[in-house]
């Protein structure tokens, strides 16, 4: 009797369901089709709620989709997962499509003949496959020695070699500006860890200012200053010059930089409040809990004589280099750029140039689509400009904005770059899924995110392997592809090492 009343229940309880709803949708007056097709209309939500997981995981092929395809995604996982970048069968690029390609030279380099240092090796894990079937996935870490691809001594890029500390840096690949508050500490914390077992390469710590967790690995840090000076204000919102000289003493922080724009956004940061705990707050300086919006510009400077002179303040009370991150509008504001440095003999040490292509956490549809030019042109624009005016040779450039495999780091670097860095790449490295939810505090993965429960997820001692491998098969790649053109360093690219193919085929050098 009882199964029997169970079963009726069972049937019963969907119908009467379905009739509540079909009433309820009827009377309601917020949404149109729900209020004409009851049952259909709920139907349709589902799959418009469903439908971005269903493209990525069942529907979209595998160069399709953006930001990133589900190719450019597992260029990005495998190579930090099992520190290993082999594929079979060939390349599942659309050769028809325009593009860029690094001329291969008929006589390439040995391994021998490379100009790097391999002598300290990196102590990492690996995942091994143990067995991997439809039903049952089975893998162990294993402990590997790993090459470190450091450039020589004599090799490095030197950024700001007149300042009291220049940096001097042996890796070419950095980890683009993320703060603590966009994400989470074991993100972050698993982020410096990682880039600490791979000496050569640094962190950015964004404009969220330098946090506990951005020190925890021993990585080098490029601290970022934001136009909302957070970490670098006082009380009332003002330059803090005792908070720099805080930073400054450190000896993990190697430059500073300021953040005059990135591509997705040309204009300040934004965190919503839920994601301000207490001790963000604390870091920034600001009110806990609530919503924090950047300037849109710094309030200290408005033009180039006043923005150099606040570098030259900084850069004399730090005795340290000081860069600008800005994304190119056109030639003119290279040039303007260029310009003023010859004629005052100022200027920055470092530009970080980020292309309209570039991330963030949080923006507007509207400007990450159409504000600011795509790496590859601005970067163009930039060399030429800075070479024009003879002030090439003073400033390093940093070039992001997508940059998340050697092929493309290595046309970065041909086309003007001295280094490269990226965000999402890094990411990616320690568990990010693409789920689209970093403004939300709901990052599935605990890496966008301050809630303590959604961070358990991310295991920060096996993440900061995965970190730090993506840096090493990236080195790696690097000097593979400077090999493959006949130069013995990936310091050696220049722009003629770079053609670009329209759709119809035809073949253009890069100017």
């Amino acid at each position: 009797m009882t199964s029997a009343l169970l079963v009726i229940f069972l049937i019963i309880l969907p119908i009467l369901t379905a009739v509540f709803l079909y009433f309820y949708d009827r009377m309601q007056k917020q949404h149109a089709i729900l209020r004409n097709y009851p049952i259909l209309g709920r139907v349709r939500y589902i799959f418009e709620k469903t439908g971005p997981e269903l493209r990525q995981y069942l529907f979209d092929d595998d160069n399709d989709g953006k930001p990133f395809n589900r190719e450019e995604y597992l260029r990005m996982v495998l190579p930090g997962k099992y520190l290993n970048s082999i594929i079979g069968f060939g390349s599942k690029r659309d050769f028809q499509e325009s593009g860029y390609y690094i001329r291969n030279a008929m006589f390439t380099k040995q391994n021998e003949e490379m100009r790097v240092d391999n002598a300290d090796l990196v102590n990492t894990k690996r995942y091994i496959m143990d067995e991997d079937n439809l039903f049952s996935r089975r893998e162990h870490l294993e402990d590997v020695p790993t090459l470190p691809w450091l450039l020589p001594e004599e090799d490095a890029v030197v950024i700001g070699p007149d300042c009291e500390h220049p940096f001097r840096v042996r890796g070419l690949l950095g980890q683009s500006a993320m703060s603590y508050g966009a994400l989470g500490d074991h993100a972050i914390t698993a982020l410096s860890k990682g880039i600490g077992l791979t000496p050569g390469s640094w962190m950015n710590t964004g404009e969220g200012g330098l946090s506990p967790y951005h020190l925890e690995g021993g990585a080098d840090l490029i601290a970022q200053i934001g136009s909302g000076l957070f970490g670098y204000r006082t009380e009332e919102g003002e330059f803090s010059v005792e908070r720099l000289l805080e930073k400054a003493a450190l000896p993990q922080v190697k430059a500073f930089e300021l953040k005059l724009a990135q591509g997705a956004k040309m204009r300040g940061g934004h965190v919503e409040g839920e994601k301000v705990t207490p001790e963000i707050a604390a870091i920034r300086n600001v009110v806990p809990y609530t919503t924090i919006n950047s300037p849109n510009r710094f309030h200290q400077f408005d033009d180039y004589p006043s923005l150099f002179d606040f570098i030259d303040e900084i850069r004399g009370h730090a005795g340290k280099p000081v860069g600008i991150k800005i994304v190119v509008g056109g030639k003119e504001d290279a040039e303007e750029l260029a310009s003023y440095m010859q004629q005052t003999g100022k200027g920055p040490d470092f530009i970080s140039l980020d292309g309209a292509e570039g991330g963030s956490g949080a923006t507007y549809q509207d400007l990450a689509d159409s504000v600011g030019l795509p790496l590859h042109s601005s970067l163009v624009l930039l060399d030429d400009a800075l070479r024009k005016y003879g002030v090439r040779e003073r400033v390093k450039i940093i070039s992001s904005g997508k940059i998340t495999t050697p092929d493309k780091a290595a046309i970065a670097l041909a086309i003007g770059a001295d280094l490269v860095q990226s965000a999402r790449s890094f990411m990616i490295s320690v568990g990010c899924i693409m789920a689209h939810r970093c403004h939300t505090n709901d990052c599935p993965a605990g890496v966008a995110t301050t809630d303590k429960k959604l961070q358990e997820g991310l295991v920060i001692d096996e993440k900061k392997y995965r970190v730090a491998n993506y840096i090493l098969t990236m080195r790696e790649g690097l000097f593979r592809m400077a090999s493959a053109a006949g130069l013995d360093s990936p310091t050696k690219f220049e722009r003629h090492h770079v053609i670009y193919k329209d759709e119809r085929g035809r073949v253009f050098p890069v100017e």
